[in-house]
Parts: C-alpha cells; sequence; structure tokens
C-alpha cells in the first residue's frame, strides 16, 4: 500500500537507546530494559516482553489530582521491548531531573517515569483546601519524567522582584525553590455581585520557573475498565 499515511512522518523507527523519548506531538516512547512506571491506562502500544502491573492504591502507590484530589493510579512496566503512551491526545514533553533538582508536578499531567526517580505526596504549602492544588507529586533523584498537556505550555520565569500568580486549575508544575501561598484579587463583595469567580490564585515567589497550561481543568471523565 502507498499513501502519505505510510511516510516516514508517521512511521516509527527502532529505538537506539533505552529509555524515554518523544515520539510525536501527542506520544512518548519508552524503550524498557528493566522497569518504569506509567498512568494507568495510558499505554496506546508496545512490542516485545513486557508485563504490565498495577500499583497499589495505598497513599504511598498513587498520584493525587489537584483539582479533585482523586487518586491517579499507576503501572509498573517491566521486561525489554518498546510502549508507546498516551492520553486525550494531550502533548506530551520530557523533563530531566538531575540530582539536587526537584519539581513539584499536578498529577493529572504525568504520563510516565523513569525507575529512578522518586515522588513524594505532598500538600502544596498556603494552599489549603481552598487552592484546588490540595496534592501534588514531588519528583526527586535522576531520571527523566514524561508529562502531557492539553495545548503548548506556558513556561513562566519567576524571580523575587516579579512573583506569578497561576490560576490553580491551569498550572502544571514548578521548581523547588519557589515559594506558595494564596493570593485573593476580589473582595468577597465584589464575587457576590457577579464576579468572575477566579478570586484566588496560587502566587508563587522565589526564583525559578512555573509551568502552566493554556486551558482550565475540565470535568474528570468516567474511568474504562
Amino acid at each position: 500500500m502507498k499513501g502519505d499515511l505510510f511516510s516516514s512522518e508517521y512511521m516509527v523507527q527502532p529505538a537506539t537507546a533505552p529509555g524515554m523519548s518523544v515520539e510525536n506531538a501527542k506520544s512518548i516512547k519508552y524503550a524498557v530494559n528493566g522497569e518504569m512506571l506509567a498512568r494507568q491506562g495510558a499505554m496506546i502500544a508496545f512490542r516485545g516482553n513486557l508485563q504490565f502491573e498495577r500499583k497499589g492504591q495505598g497513599v504511598g502507590g498513587m498520584l493525587k489530582r489537584a483539582v479533585t484530589g482523586e487518586g491517579l493510579p499507576l503501572m509498573t512496566v517491566r521486561g525489554q521491548g518498546e510502549a508507546w503512551f498516551a492520553h486525550e491526545a494531550q502533548n506530551c514533553f520530557v523533563v530531566e531531573i538531575d540530582p539536587g533538582d526537584v519539581f513539584t508536578v499536578n498529577g493529572r499531567n504525568v504520563l510516565c517515569f523513569d525507575a529512578s526517580l522518586t515522588y513524594e505526596i505532598k500538600t502544596v504549602k498556603g494552599a489549603g483546601v481552598a487552592g484546588g492544588g490540595l496534592f501534588n507529586s514531588v519528583f526527586t533523584g535522576q531520571g527523566k519524567l514524561g508529562l502531557m498537556c492539553e495545548g503548548n505550555p506556558l513556561v513562566i520565569p519567576v524571580s523575587p522582584q516579579y512573583p506569578v500568580y497561576v490560576d490553580t486549575d491551569a498550572v502544571v508544575g514548578w521548581t523547588a525553590s519557589l515559594q506558595t501561598s494564596l493570593n485573593r484579587s476580589q473582595s468577597f463583595g465584589s464575587m457576590i455581585r457577579g464576579g468572575s469567580g477566579e478570586a484566588v490564585q496560587l502566587m508563587l515567589q522565589g526564583e525559578g520557573v512555573v509551568v502552566v497550561r493554556p486551558s482550565e481543568a475540565t470535568a474528570p471523565r468516567p474511568q474504562q475498565h
């Protein structure tokens, strides 16, 4: 058969080294040689000798959604082979984390990551229950983290002179050196009189970057079993 579908633009190539790479704008390829972790249900294809196992649902074995607090189950992928991951045609990106780096990320944006990375579920300081981003995951260690985002993300520098205020429904993550707190941009009376409703933002101060997506959170879709 012939046609544009079979051009080199769409044809996958064998992996040249173990690990994670961006296959195209909407998917990540992982050449597995041992073990890695991914969001449950995000595997769209694989080849080789791979086993997929759900991780436990305890607090230590799940990420938390920033808005709803729902658990985001993970799966472990073991063996030798190639697997492709994607979720709802969101754009995919790879973040390289080095020793000493700390990256706080919203669980809804995590697609897959190296087993060499460690993560902790932490409450966003200063956000409280009203902050929307009550639980985030903090990644440390050395390895790659695959993220997904609705649209192309904005990476905004933060400096002591210029703090950044972000919608808690749009924030993807931020670097460790930033301090977080809530900012209220409207008075209570203004909200009663029909204000925009976006009265609370997450304020980030210090030196670093914050990543936001160009859309607010949407209602979670039913899990497919």
